[in-house]
C-alpha cells in the first residue's frame, strides 16, 4: 500500500483550509448585505440551472452535498421564506421535487453579484492564469474519478 507523503498531505491540508476560509468570507459577505444564507444559495442555485427549474430531492441534496434529512429540512425553510415549493412527482407518489419560485430566482439574482465578488476578492485574484487552468483540469479530472467511484 502506498503512504501518504508529507507534501502532499500538506496539498490536501491547504485545499481544505482555504476551502473553509474563503466559504466563511462569502457566507459572512451574503449575511452582512442581509443576503439569504450560503447554503440556501447553494439550494437556489442548483435549482435555477435546471432547464426546468426544479430538481428530484435526492438529486438536490446529493448536488448540495447534504443527507436526504438535511435537504429536507432545509428546503422546508425554504419554503416557509416562498422561495421553493415542493410537488410529489408523477412516476413515484413517495418522492418530490423542490422547485424554484419567483421570489426563489430573486434571491438566487440578488445574491449572485456578491458570491461572485467573493470568488474574485478571496480566490481568483490570488492566482495566475496557469494556475487556474492547472487547479481546474486537476480538481476536474478528481471529482470526475472520484463520482464514478462513489456511484459504485
Amino acid at each position: 500500500m502506498k503512504k501518504l507523503q508529507e507534501d502532499q498531505l500538506a496539498v490536501w491540508r491547504t485545499f481544505l483550509n482555504t476551502h473553509s476560509t474563503v466559504i466563511r468570507l462569502i457566507e459572512k459577505d451574503l449575511l452582512d448585505q442581509d443576503q439569504v444564507p450560503l447554503i440556501w444559495y447553494d439550494v437556489l442555485v442548483a435549482l435555477y440551472q435546471t432547464p426546468s427549474k426544479k430538481m428530484r430531492m435526492s438529486e438536490l441534496a446529493d448536488k448540495v452535498v447534504l443527507t436526504p434529512s438535511g435537504i429536507t429540512r432545509l428546503v422546508e425553510r425554504l419554503e416557509k421564506e416562498g422561495y421553493v415549493r415542493r410537488e410529489r412527482t408523477e412516476e413515484d407518489r413517495r418522492g418530490s421535487y423542490a422547485v424554484l419560485t419567483r421570489e426563489g430566482k430573486r434571491a438566487f439574482l440578488k445574491a449572485w453579484p456578491i458570491y461572485e465578488q467573493g470568488i474574485l476578492s478571496y480566490f481568483i485574484r490570488h492566482l495566475e492564469e496557469d494556475e487556474l487552468r492547472i487547479i481546474q483540469k486537476g480538481l476536474a479530472r478528481i471529482h470526475t474519478e472520484s463520482t464514478s467511484l462513489a456511484k459504485t
